[in-house]
């Protein structure tokens, strides 16, 4: 059959016009090359160099020379430079000014000494602050933590403006609607698999972490909140190189876990995989505690799983030649479960008299597991600054959930005469995710800088659950509680942005982001047909001002969009008890966010941020509860707005010599306006919080640690929160020259941590209190292997994916 052009090219046909156009402006220019040479005129490799403009003085491109001592620069424009040549170990030399036209350029051999303070072998070791204040992102450098025996969704705890909900939820910036990306790329997860992945990642393979409230254009417009980027240590020096890291731990029950990040870097090739595996047994406790009418029902429900993660990332780096870098990444995971979960539900009389109970008994096995490809490619066009990225994505992600319940019913609780059920469920859920992208940058004339990019995505998601009761021994299907849903989507995003260096202090950036969604939810059960199809524009402004290296002022905005993860759409019901219950909604629409974020930092100490959130429409669970059968549903639902003001403060203080304290102190003002079932709904409420981390160097390479927060009673959508609080203690030795490290942590000393919030509304009057193993005694050694003394391979970045992560929880 032929094809006919359609609309639905056109934004294709734009954006490569853009891109022939870009190309085009490029042409006439020459190439500019040279080589360096040591006191004994002797190549000299690896040595910084730098063109640069006059009489300005401005940097225009900047290379290393290769094995050889050379280099070039290619498609340079007419005009005034010089050449200046740098190492470590080398004094700087500067070329006689030359001026360039359209013949290529032979820059005259550059010699330059070894600076007479040099050591034969020269090692740097930077001292880092904990946090590092950038124009569009604040960056937790994790290394300056005491992380012993910690997952990397535990060290997330540590970062401003970000904790966790009574589910294991990320919360940034008062919001749930955050996506976390490692490595640059999205972890297509949400919920219950994404804190199940981070549990899996050791804390000690995490370098830093990513704050990003206002994403620029180039990345994807979901996450109302903004991102969290988590960046895995990897070495970038020519040789082997890795660290393997094995602990233990106890809290109610053991731990155990092993982790191996191996890098190999031959230059041409560079290669580097991540494996861990971990036995993780625990349990969270969880009392709720609803009020109906006049009488109390209490439940008290154990969740007792006992979980195996295995854990692989493995990728390569292909350096074609200068120009052209070719790349492929495979992740997989995997995580069976045993879980056993008891229930007891206790009904009161107003007196206090207890009239009625139910136990539930359920066993539950599950294996998640995902397996992930990526392949990349860049093309540095010329030594200027244009480049070429291409990414392409395949992603699986499998869940499946083979679970029993028996409910026993006393007195009052009694229905129809039975005192015991027995249910079953098989429930199998699968995700399937492509994407491809691309991303252009072009600099223009005057220190103007122009980027674009496409990205498409579709996603397949399909899950199935079958309920089953028990009725004079034999299985029937249980139709309230059975439900097939399948879910496609298929997201085209196009993206232009311009920034500009004004100044040495000041810079500008400004993007545009177009994003269309194709959406088809069918409830095959129900027969819920949904189909949506729309565009919607997100504009990103940045500005950053830094008159001198102790101040830097920086500001920014952006509006985002927030989608329902799956799950939220399947309109099938779960209960986790005989009276409590989680159901999906089909209908939820999308939220939208406006943020502004404004700060100033004084020597890396942030004295200063204010942000201002605004969400409108924005999902929240909502709990419907039915006074006769005294069951409780909890379903999402789009609620008005919400909207968040925050004030913080804080970094790292040299106390003294041999104590640093990094200091955190943060204040909120949350507002909720809303009707919800049928009523209007205002809430407000001022919160704060307020964390310290403090290390104290010892002789001898030891060093002890202490941390503690304090987080003051606030609100997040309908929820009231009670305050809550932790202190942990811990120490460690360095030895073999700073290759091995044996840490110990107490975490939580007096057990404190907990969940606790209010839910009162219209006839719902609930109490939640989430308990789970924060205190553990954690035992972990790290050790270091390999040559780190060997000269730096090149840097090459290859392409990065950003992609949906609303995988079900």
């Amino acid at each position: 059959m032929s094809q006919t052009f359609t609309f639905r090219h056109l934004p294709i046909l734009i954006f490569l016009s853009f891109l022939y156009s870009f190309s085009a402006s490029a042409q006439n220019r020459t190439t500019v090359k040279g080589t360096v040479q040591d006191g004994q005129k002797q190549p000299l490799a690896y040595a910084t160099i730098v063109l640069v403009s006059l009489p300005d003085s401005a940097l225009v491109n900047s290379q290393m020379t290769d094995e050889a001592g050379a280099y070039v620069f290619e498609k340079v424009t007419s005009g005034r430079y010089t050449i200046k040549a740098s190492r470590i170990d080398h004094n700087t030399v500067a070329s006689p000014a030359f001026e360039v036209g359209t013949q290529p350029i032979q820059v005259p051999v550059l010699q330059t000494a070894l600076k007479t303070t040099a050591l034969k072998e020269v090692v740097v070791q930077g001292q880092r602050p904990l946090l590092e204040q950038h124009a569009d992102r604040l960056i937790m450098n994790v290394e300056k933590l005491n992380t012993a025996g910690e997952n990397s969704l535990e060290v997330l705890k540590n970062a401003p403006g970000v904790r966790l909900d009574k589910d294991d939820n990320i919360i940034f910036r008062g919001s749930g609607s955050v996506n976390v990306m490692i490595n640059g790329k999205m972890t297509y997860m949400t919920g219950s698999e994404l804190s199940m992945y981070l549990k899996s990642l050791p804390a000690s393979a995490v370098s830093k972490v990513e704050l990003i409230a206002n994403p620029p254009a180039s990345f994807d417009a979901a996450g109302t909140a903004g991102i969290i980027n988590i960046v895995l240590k990897r070495e970038l020096t020519k040789g082997m190189n890795g660290t393997l890291s094995a602990g233990s731990g106890y809290g109610t029950y053991e731990k155990a876990w092993v982790a191996l990040n191996l890098n190999y870097n031959l230059g041409k090739v560079s290669f580097y995989t991540r494996l861990s595996t971990g036995h993780v047994n625990s349990y969270n406790k969880l009392t709720m505690e609803r009020t109906i009418r006049d009488s109390l029902y209490r439940s008290v429900n154990y969740w007792h799983p006992i979980t195996k993660t295995v854990n692989v990332v493995a990728g390569a780096d292909y350096f074609i030649n200068p120009r052209h870098t070719v790349g492929i990444m495979v992740k997989g995971f995997t995580s069976p479960q045993d879980v056993l979960t008891t229930s007891n539900s206790v009904n009161y009389d107003v007196r206090g008299n207890a009239i009625g109970s139910v136990q539930m008994n359920n066993p539950r096995d599950v294996v998640s597991n995902n397996y992930s490809l990526n392949l990349n490619y860049k093309f540095d066009i010329d030594t200027t600054g244009r480049s070429l990225t291409f990414d392409a994505d395949y992603v699986r992600y499998h869940n499946g959930t083979d679970e029993s319940f028996a409910n026993q019913y006393f007195a009052e609780a009694i229905q129809n005469g039975k005192e015991f059920e027995n249910l079953r469920s098989f429930s199998d859920a699968a995700t399937q995710i492509y994407a491809i992208k691309t991303d252009y940058v072009h600099p223009l004339a005057h220190n103007w800088k122009a980027e674009t990019g496409w990205k498409s995505s579709w996603v397949r998601n399909d899950a199935d659950i079958r309920f089953e009761k028990q009725l004079e021994n034999t299985w029937q299907t249980d139709e309230r509680r059975t439900n097939q849903f399948l879910y496609d989507e298929n997201i085209n995003a196009g993206y232009l942005s311009f920034s500009k260096k004004v100044s040495k202090a000041l810079s500008l950036k400004a993007g545009l982001r177009a994003e269309q969604t194709i959406l088809r939810g069918n409830s095959r059960t129900t027969q819920k047909v949904v189909d949506r199809n729309y565009w919607e524009l997100f504009p990103s402004v940045f500005a950053s001002y830094n008159p001198s290296d102790e101040h830097q002022f920086s500001t920014s905005y952006s509006r985002r969009i927030s989608r329902p993860n799956y799950r939220s759409l399947n309109p099938f019901t779960f209960f986790s008890d005989p009276y409590m219950g989680i159901k999906g909604n089909p209908f939820l629409q999308p939220s939208f966010s406006n943020s502004l974020v404004a700060s100033y930092t004084f020597k890396n100490f942030q004295l200063l941020s204010i942000s201002y959130l605004q969400e409108n429409d924005f999902v929240m669970e909502v709990v419907s509860q039915n006074d006769a059968t005294k069951e409780s549903i909890s379903t999402p639902q789009n609620l008005s707005r919400a909207r968040t003001l925050s004030l913080s403060s804080g970094g790292t203080l040299p106390v003294r010599k041999w104590w640093s304290a990094n200091l955190q102190l943060q204040g909120n003002l949350n507002k909720v306006s809303t009707p919800v079932q049928g009523e209007q709904y205002n809430q407000e409420q001022f919160s704060w919080d307020f964390s310290t981390d403090n290390n104290f160097t010892l002789p001898k390479n030891f060093s002890v640690q202490y941390s503690a927060y304090y987080n003051s009673p606030s609100v997040s959508g309908l929820f009231r929160h009670k305050a809550s609080y932790l202190m942990s203690i811990g120490g460690k030795k360095t030895f073999m020259d700073g290759r091995a490290t044996v840490s110990v942590k107490l975490n939580d000393i007096f057990d404190t941590a907990r969940f606790r919030a209010n839910l009162n509304y219209s006839n719902v009057n609930m109490y939640w209190e989430n308990e789970w193993e924060s205190r553990r005694l954690n035992l972990t050694f790290d050790y270091k292997f390999g040559n780190s003394k060997i000269k730096a391979a090149r840097h090459r970045k290859t392409g990065t994916s950003d992609e949906e992560n609303r995988v079900s929880k």
